[in-house]
């Protein structure tokens, strides 16, 4: 079944060559698509090829993949300043770009001039949903979020989300590209923000939050009970941390301005974290201290 669906589907581009497209690009490459990574500028795209390169030699140095399939899937992967170029070639785009609902609507609509007819058009946004692209396009049934995780090439779940107008062919050809890749498909059967594993996580997170807020417990040891009696990698503070305090807050600032309901605004305790303009890791400090 995979395979008949995918015998059409041979060339994937990946627009954004940040952490997140540069890894959905090089999980694509792996398994044996001929992929492009799109970028404004070639600084960036010999950032992301150097990133993966030594990613890809520190993977091969632990045994985890075989040298003969990366340097295969090298092969298949190239980089690209030339979006309607690439697009023109590519029977699936993936957008990875920023979150920006303008810059996405454009993109979305050069897309839809350049790409063949049958191409399937797919955001990795988990905050803005598709159905608010789709209509810049011609082809809103060819249009779907494809929901990777960082990092995209370890974590094993992709969700996949409809709007109103996705095609069951569309959603039935990108659960087997996702397939195809080794992930396990968290199918949406409508859209909603956050989909399923970021407001599981964002339950959490502000239950935590609660919790510190109401002097119940540090956030310390709100992260240990998370880790040693739940079993979590990390604590809820720590994985703030990890994807930054300032992408949290936007991620809700997002599911605001779609829903306009006040329980989507970010928590009191994250939005006055957030105006500190420590953000985690990135900037040396957050919950925790990095700088050393």
């Amino acid at each position: 079944m995979v395979d008949d669906l995918l015998q059409n589907i041979r060339r994937i581009a990946v627009i954004g060559s940040g952490t997140m497209g540069s890894q959905i690009s090089m999980a694509c490459a792996l398994a044996g698509f001929e992929t492009t990574v799109v970028d404004i500028v070639d600084e960036a795209l010999e950032k992301a090829e150097a990133s993966l390169r030594s990613r890809m030699e520190r993977d091969v140095s632990k045994g985890r993949r075989q040298q003969a399939d990366v340097d295969a899937a090298f092969d298949r992967l190239s980089f690209s300043t030339d979006s309607d170029q690439v697009v023109s070639g590519a029977d699936v785009v993936i957008e990875a770009a920023t979150e920006n609902l303008e810059i996405k609507r454009k993109l979305f609509a050069g897309f839809d001039q350049a790409a063949p007819e049958h191409t399937i058009l797919a955001t990795n946004s988990s905050t803005i949903v598709s159905s608010q692209v789709a209509d810049a396009t011609n082809r809103a049934d060819k249009v779907c979020n494809f929901h990777f995780f960082n990092p995209a090439l370890v974590m094993k779940a992709v969700e996949i989300v409809p709007n109103d107008q996705t095609s069951t062919y569309t959603i039935d050809v990108m659960c087997a590209v996702a397939q195809r890749l080794g992930k396990h498909v968290v199918q949406l059967h409508r859209e909603i923000p956050g989909f399923v594993a970021n407001r599981l996580m964002n339950a959490l997170r502000d239950e935590a939050l609660n919790l510190y807020q109401a002097g119940i417990a540090s956030y310390e040891d709100i992260d240990v009970a998370a880790r040693d009696a739940l079993g979590h990698p990390m604590g809820p503070f720590e994985l703030m941390d990890l994807v930054g305090i300032d992408v949290s807050y936007f991620i809700d600032m997002a599911e605001y301005d779609q829903t306009g309901q006040d329980a989507a605004l970010p928590h009191p305790v994250l939005k006055e974290k957030y105006e500190t303009g420590d953000y985690g890791r990135k900037t040396g400090r957050g919950w925790y201290n990095y700088e050393n």
